[in-house]
């Protein structure tokens, strides 16, 4: 008979390894506190140690580098500041409050702290979850996997990336998935869209001066994919009228449409956003759960990697404060999204917590030029603000905390909506 499994015992543990995870890992252990970071791939650093164009560490690290370049640098940062950085394992289930069963190529066994940071990121949906019928061939993928068979050398179902594709998507990584597709000798013959306009224009701009007449069909979805052994065409459908045509390619990306890696989250019985569907969390990063935090894209599907980096250099100085001890958090109100708005993260308001960057993140569900923000608590009307940045489909939405001014902690929830 087997024993009990091995536990360790950490300061704080850290699951995920991506930007977020590793700069809370950097951010702790500078502030003289053990961290135990696991990883469930083979590799740390996150998605963009897979993502080979540049547009990486503005924000964090205030220089422009490619993705690979960016992972390394992080990841050798929480070697070199002493974190336990642990790759191929996997979080399985909870064994208590703050403590988690892990499986590694060292067996199978438990790991308990004093604090928990979820840090599990974002992935884009597949076709199966888009629900979009037909064939089953090869030559489907998302842009995660695409980049994994192009820089990560996993191996594609029917031999090749193809010659011609349909993306299936205009978001910032969309345009990221165009650029992979060059780079795998594929032509992009067509971007699809189901908004009227295209959702990341500033990447449009940077990334069409390489990709010069690249067609994108607005108003427009895939319907069905057709092909026996590998993909031959998808059935397009315009949305306004209902009219349907083919259109031959041999490989198919999804891309966007980002749900968080929440599984964990859901698991430990932390309450969940309907609109995001990651951990609720306040400023601080709290989750519901008594010393566990979240950061990155778990929290706000999806922003960019530099901005999902603050959030775990934000969090290392509240797990840090929190293993000090003293009071606990004050009362919160709950933030929500209103008319315009899918959902909008931290979803708890503590005046005494302000956010990451002091930024509240919001998805639009409509396109506003010069958007009017309406801040609402019960029946008041907080604030009205005309916004000069614009509100789109498929990128993050940007408002200072200080919208928020004004909330009364007793007056019920605040809607955050475009009027």
């Amino acid at each position: 008979m087997t024993g009990p499994p091995l536990t360790v015992q950490a300061d704080v543990a850290v699951i995920g390894a991506g930007p977020a995870g590793l700069t809370a890992a950097i951010g702790l252990r500078r502030l003289g506190v053990g961290v135990v970071v696991l990883e469930r791939e083979a590799e740390a650093g996150g998605i963009p140690r897979i993502t080979h164009h540049t547009g990486y560490g503005l924000r964090d690290l205030h220089r422009m580098m490619t993705g690979p370049a960016y992972a390394e640098r992080l990841v050798q940062g929480a070697v070199d500041a002493g974190a336990d950085l642990r790759i191929g394992a996997m979080v399985t289930d909870w064994s208590g409050d703050r403590s988690v069963m892990v499986t590694s190529p060292e067996g199978r066994w438990r790991l308990s702290a004093q604090a928990i940071v979820l840090a599990t990121g974002a992935r884009e949906r597949p076709r199966s979850a888009r629900l979009v019928p037909g064939d089953r061939p090869a030559g489907v993928l998302t842009t995660g996997m695409l980049q994994d068979v192009v820089h990560g050398g996993r191996a594609v179902s029917g031999g090749s990336i193809g010659s011609r594709a349909v993306v299936v998507g205009a978001e910032l990584v969309s345009w990221s998935a165009v650029l992979t597709l060059r780079e795998a000798g594929c032509r992009a013959v067509l971007m699809t869209t189901e908004h009227e306009r295209i959702e990341a224009p500033a990447a449009l701009v940077w990334a069409g001066r390489s990709v010069p007449g690249l067609p994108v069909s607005r108003r427009t979805r895939v319907t069905r994919i057709m092909g026996r052994h590998r993909v031959e065409a998808v059935e397009l459908t315009r949305l306004d009228t209902g009219q349907t045509r083919t259109f031959a390619c041999d490989t198919v990306i999804f891309t966007g449409d980002w749900i968080p890696d929440s599984e964990l989250a859901r698991a430990g019985g932390l309450d969940m956003d309907p609109g995001h569907r990651g951990p609720v969390v306040d400023g601080a990063l709290r989750t519901s759960a008594h010393g566990v935090f979240g950061a990155g894209n778990l929290l706000h599907p999806v922003d960019t990697a530099d901005v999902a980096a603050l959030d775990g250099r934000h969090v290392a100085g509240q797990v840090a404060r929190f293993l000090e001890g003293g009071t606990g958090p004050q009362a919160a109100t709950r933030v929500l999204p209103g008319a315009g708005f899918a959902w909008v993260s931290p979803g708890l308001l503590r005046p005494a917590d302000p956010p990451p960057r002091e930024r509240l993140l919001l998805w639009a569900t409509e396109h506003r030029s010069a958007p009017r923000v309406v801040v609402r608590q019960g029946d008041r009307v907080l604030r009205r603000r005309l916004v000069p940045w614009p509100a789109s489909p498929g990128r993050v939405f940007r408002l200072p905390w200080s919208v928020l001014a004004g909330v009364h902690p007793e007056a019920g929830d605040v809607t955050i909506g475009l009027g």
